[in-house]
């Protein structure tokens, strides 16, 4: 059979044998017919205790959005003018868009102008959240587990405060958007470093599809109450970046309608693991480097058996990447079991070391394979990844045993497949 990998902007056709393959696929929603109206509609009938937006904003008030940064598919560019629309009342000058980088990377001129579109990015004051900067950072409590609670200076001194996600399985917090938006979205670096240090990250419920009982997501929850979110707007999306669903109103709220959503359409049941699971990181944006391609890997994890192989495509246009700490991490020891090692030494918390920890930890249990137009074969071993060239002929070489089983999944974590019943 040929199936399409989603990879880079373009895609990857590989053919696998059909008698010992099964395809697995979140469930496609189209998209919904009026995007913009659908919108609109949610913004006006919100879900939760909370008024329509137009209604609860004054004109007086200053108005803090949080937006996803370039990593995610968010249609801000569709989403952002119905909202916008709805605050036409408020003078722009008293309206402030920040981009909810987290750690990442800044984002440039050029990707704001594509995400949020230019009648957006050139019009409103945008913001580029950036968690290193102390003196853009506002300390305002702590969590009930200590966790020192730093936001952007501009988010907590707004009078009206509104988050706007994309809402899809997380590897270790459960499910994107929602209260992630405030952090670790736009948490300083102190905080996000609690929130992802190697106890949370290796308890049992910091996992694909939790929240309640998730130590990470909890304390998520908690910091995002901390400041108070006074509107939300989350969207689910399909393979071809349409919204599906779009909820509004009361942050929890909201949250849990898109999360049913996403979870009924990319929580796929399986009665056994795979020898052999082929992935992809779901295409551009998300597979733009090998540190936001360990979601796939992730997601494959979850149904190959002990000792079998994960082979992923992720195009990675923007290398390891070189920014942040994951690269220098990866270089520091000789194997994925000193790597663990390390992170697990008392007090050992530097930045980056969450993806390291979960990649080695797949490691432990299954072969890791990777095909990547941008970076070398040294690159990849440095990874302490294998590095391939053709998918197709390392699917065969990895299924060779007699009753092997391979499964795909094309979309990458767009799809989480799990065993059970």
């Amino acid at each position: 059979m040929l199936v399409k990998l989603a990879y880079g902007r373009t895609g990857l056709a590989v053919e696998f044998p059909d008698d010992i393959t099964t395809v697995i696929e979140p469930t496609f929603l189209p998209g919904l017919p009026d995007q913009e109206n659908a919108v609109l509609n949610a913004i006006r009938n919100p879900v939760g205790d909370v008024a329509a937006l137009r209604k609860t904003v004054s004109n007086n008030q200053t108005v803090a959005i949080s937006v996803c940064d370039v990593t995610r598919p968010m249609p801000s560019s569709t989403v952002l003018p119905v909202l916008l629309g709805e605050l036409d009342h408020v003078p722009r000058s008293q309206i402030k868009i920040i981009i909810a980088s987290g750690t990442h990377r800044a984002t440039t001129q050029a990707e704001l102008d594509n995400m949020l579109g230019t009648g957006v990015s050139r019009n409103y004051e945008i913001i580029v959240h950036d968690a290193f900067d102390s003196d853009s950072l506002q300390l305002v409590g702590e969590t009930p587990d200590h966790i020192p609670i730093w936001l952007n200076l501009h988010w907590v001194s707004a009078d009206f405060k509104i988050t706007t996600g994309f809402v899809e399985p997380h590897f270790f917090a459960g499910f994107s958007g929602g209260p992630k938006m405030v952090a670790p979205g736009l948490a300083g670096f102190e905080t996000t470093m609690h929130l992802h240090n190697a106890a949370r990250i290796s308890h049992p419920q910091s996992r694909w599809g939790i929240t309640e009982g998730n130590p990470i997501h909890d304390a998520v929850r908690h910091i995002a109450g901390q400041t108070g979110v006074d509107f939300s707007l989350d969207v689910t999306i399909n393979r071809n970046h349409e919204i599906t669903s779009v909820y509004a109103g009361d942050l929890l709220s909201v949250h849990s309608a898109a999360c049913h959503t996403a979870k009924s359409a990319a929580m796929q049941t399986v009665s056994n693991p795979f020898d052999v699971v082929v992935t992809s990181n779901s295409g551009y944006p998300l597979d733009q480097n090998l540190y936001q391609s360990i979601k796939g890997i992730s997601a494959a994890a979850q149904v190959v058996r002990d000792g079998g192989t994960i082979i992923c495509a992720a195009e990675c246009s923007d290398g390891i990447p070189d920014h942040g700490q994951y690269k220098k991490l990866l270089e520091a020891r000789e194997s994925p079991d000193a790597l663990l090692a390390m992170i697990n030494e008392p007090a050992h918390n530097i930045h980056d070391q969450w993806q390291v920890q979960i990649q080695a930890q797949i490691q432990q249990r299954a072969r890791v394979l990777l095909k990547s137009s941008y970076l070398t074969h040294q690159q990849v071993r440095d990874a302490h990844i294998e590095p391939v060239d053709d998918i197709a002929s390392a699917t065969l070489a990895a299924a060779s045993k007699a009753g092997s089983t391979i499964c795909v999944l094309p979309e990458g974590p767009q799809t989480i497949p799990y065993i059970g019943s």
